[in-house]
């Protein structure tokens, strides 16, 4: 497994929140990571990332341990986030945003051509200020920047808030294909459960910061995960 996190507790003050998370994302898999709102799905992310300390267990990647390392470290070792609320740079250009991507590279490093042709309206919008783009084009913006160092995981943290169901099959388009390549893991957390079974190769539920159910997701539908997290 590309990573893999081993029964992971963490606590903010007195309240434990999660509570002995284990789950595992492959290269050209999509995991998608399901729960109704409060459940611990961002303060896992977070976790993963860094942003939030473990109490214990274990994150992998690679079989490597990084639950020690600073999120930058976990950037420069290969981990692409794009947090909720896409937290873009409003007051800098589309360009000046890809180009943060690439903190962790060179300083000669250029943004990849390939991030233009995935999504085609950043292109366009190439000098327009970040502030201005609409939401489901920030979205973009924000998976593209995560894009820009070539991670080998990409954690997407409910791309589908608040966007129009045009950008969001755009979206999922370019999900598909990133994991059609085979050279990245992607873990996926989503409220929209329609856009999560359709890119759903493996799924992982989480309940009261505890993962309830695991499986591929072709199972999901008749294991009743809809049902699991309906609001």
């Amino acid at each position: 497994m590309l990573l893999s996190l081993q029964q992971v507790n963490q606590y903010y003050g007195g309240s434990h929140i999660l509570r002995s998370v284990s789950l595992d994302a492959d290269r050209g898999r999509v995991t998608v990571l399901l729960g109704r709102n409060g459940v611990g799905k961002t303060t896992l992310l977070k976790s993963l990332m860094g942003v939030v300390p473990i109490r214990s267990g274990e994150i992998l990647l690679e079989g490597k341990p990084i639950q020690h390392m600073t999120p930058y470290q976990r950037a420069r070792a290969g981990i692409g986030y794009v947090p909720q609320g896409r937290e873009i740079f409003g007051r800098l250009t589309v360009l000046e945003n890809l180009q943060m991507g690439l903190a962790t590279k060179s300083a000669s490093a250029k943004v990849p051509d390939e991030l233009f042709e995935l999504f085609p309206v950043l292109a366009q919008m190439q000098h327009r200020r970040g502030g201005d783009l609409s939401g489901g084009q920030q979205q973009q913006l924000a998976i593209a920047r995560a894009l820009a160092a070539s991670p080998k995981l990409l954690v997407l943290d409910e791309p589908t808030e608040g966007i129009q169901p045009s950008i969001i099959k755009d979206i999922g388009r370019v999900i598909k294909m990133l994991a059609l390549r085979g050279d990245m893991a992607i873990l996926l957390c989503e409220q929209y459960y329609d856009f999560a079974q359709e890119l759903a190769d493996r799924y992982c539920v989480m309940e009261r910061g505890e993962v309830i159910g695991q499986g591929p997701g072709s199972e999901m539908e008749a294991k009743g995960i809809r049902q699991l997290v309906a609001i």
